[in-house]
C-alpha cells in the first residue's frame, strides 16, 4: 500500500505541475538489420497531415486538442502545427497520438528545447547517440519534426522489442526498465488526452 501511495503522488504532482520527468535511454546493440530498418524508418520527409476519413473529423481531432493544449502553447499556429506534426509520426510509427502526447507531456511538459540531466534532448527527450546510430549529421534533435520522428521511431522499436508490452517499452524508453513510477506516469498522462469523438459537428473534450 505504502509503495502504491508513493507512485499515485509522484504522477498527482508530475501532472499537476508539469514537471517533467525526463530519463535516459540506454544505448544497445543492435544488428545491422535492425539499424538499418531503423535509419529508413527516421529518413522518410513527406509533409505532414492528419490521417481521418474525413477533413471535418480532422477538425474536430485538432479543436479537441488544440483546447487541452491551449495553457501549454498559446500561439495557436505553433500549437497546430505541433498537434499535426504528433499525430503524422505517432500514426505513421504505428502509435496512439494521444499516448505520445502522454509521454511528451511526462518527459518534457512540452518544452521544445528541453535538456535532461542526461543529456535528453526536446520535447521526447530524445538521447543524442541515436543520431549516430540511425539518423544522419544534419539531424537535430531540437528540430520539432526531427524530434518526433526520433522519438515515436523509438517508442516503437521499443514496443517491437517488447513484443507489445507498452509498460515495459515505455521502462526501456525511459532508461528505467524494471520500475513502475515512469510507466504509470505515462499511462495516467494519456488518459488526459483522451479523445472521445461525439455526434458530427459537435466538439467533446475531456478535461
Amino acid at each position: 500500500m505504502q509503495e502504491i501511495n508513493r507512485i499515485i503522488g509522484w504522477i498527482a504532482l508530475a501532472l499537476a505541475t508539469g514537471l517533467a520527468h525526463a530519463g535516459n535511454q540506454l544505448e544497445e546493440k543492435m544488428s545491422d538489420s535492425v539499424r538499418a530498418a531503423l535509419h529508413k524508418a527516421i529518413s522518410d520527409q513527406s509533409a505532414p497531415f492528419l490521417a481521418f476519413a474525413t477533413p471535418a473529423d480532422a477538425r474536430t481531432w485538432l479543436d479537441a486538442m488544440s483546447h487541452k493544449l491551449e495553457r501549454r502553447m498559446p500561439d495557436k499556429a505553433l500549437r497546430e502545427d505541433f498537434l499535426v506534426t504528433v499525430h503524422y509520426e505517432a500514426k505513421r510509427a504505428g502509435l496512439d497520438p494521444q499516448l505520445v502526447l502522454g509521454l511528451i507531456q511526462v518527459e518534457s511538459a512540452f518544452r521544445k528545447y528541453a535538456v535532461s540531466t542526461a543529456g535528453a534532448r526536446g520535447l521526447m527527450q530524445v538521447m543524442p547517440f541515436w543520431v549516430k546510430v540511425i539518423g544522419g549529421n544534419d539531424d537535430n534533435l531540437f528540430h520539432l519534426r526531427t524530434n518526433l520522428r526520433f522519438g515515436c521511431v523509438i517508442l516503437r522499436h521499443y514496443i517491437d522489442i517488447e513484443k507489445g508490452d507498452l509498460y515495459r517499452a515505455l521502462g526501456r524508453y525511459n532508461g528505467s526498465l524494471g520500475q513502475p513510477e515512469y510507466p504509470n506516469m505515462v499511462l495516467a498522462a494519456w488518459k488526459q488526452w483522451d479523445f472521445s469523438p461525439a455526434a458530427p459537428g459537435v466538439i467533446k473534450t475531456k478535461n
